[in-house]
């Protein structure tokens, strides 16, 4: 039998996005008993369905609808677009409504994170927005205590709602310190609450 495993499911346009998913799958990997899967989804066109090859040329492979359906626990990540998550991302979540119908979400914990070019580019209604369509389906949404000190100290990136990093206009800025650590503990904290519902569930 496969271990248990946290889908982080992402979009990543410029590659921000892509390194805090790997950081949130190091940080699912820290917690014994459940592993990372990483996927993403293809680029939509604005006249068009998704049109991609069926597996990409580089990089975590696409996202189905089984590895959605089977986690134990969902992490979503997305550069932000205007306040909310880029278009790609919620053509996959808009496609996920025969889940909704079966109930196959219900009391998974899920948690969020993005990217953005500006200090105030709408990292957290971003955040709270992703959150929106994990609520429709039943899911338990997982924040960052502030127990998680880089919280307080962080200068760029990190809010109470999920995991975030200021990219620079010209995507320049790495995460730094704090943002790297805050998307560890996001997927330590979700790896490690999925495991306990698990355990609560089969009880």
């Amino acid at each position: 039998m496969s271990a248990p495993y946290i889908l982080v499911l992402y979009y990543s346009r410029h590659g921000a996005v892509a390194e805090m998913a790997k950081q949130v799958a190091r940080g699912v990997e820290q917690v014994s008993g459940i592993e990372a899967r990483v996927r993403t989804v293809p680029a939509v066109s604005t006249v068009c369905e998704a049109s991609e090859d069926d597996i990409p040329a580089d990089g975590p492979l696409y996202c189905s609808m089984d590895d959605l359906q089977q986690c134990a626990g969902l992490v979503l990540g997305s550069p932000t677009r205007f306040g909310n998550m880029a278009a790609p991302l919620k053509y996959f979540i808009d496609g996920s409504s025969s889940l909704w119908l079966s109930g196959a979400m219900i009391d998974k914990p899920a948690a969020v994170f993005t990217s953005t070019a500006s200090l105030h580019g709408g990292q957290e209604s971003t955040l709270l927005t992703m959150l929106l369509p994990l609520l429709h389906h039943g899911m338990v949404a997982v924040g960052l205590p502030y127990s998680e000190a880089a919280l307080m100290s962080t200068r760029s990136g990190g809010t109470p709602y999920g995991a975030s990093h200021l990219a620079g206009q010209q995507g320049e800025r790495v995460l730094d310190q704090d943002e790297s650590t805050l998307c560890q503990a996001l997927g330590k904290r979700v790896a490690g609450l999925a495991l306990q519902l698990t355990v609560e569930v089969n009880l």
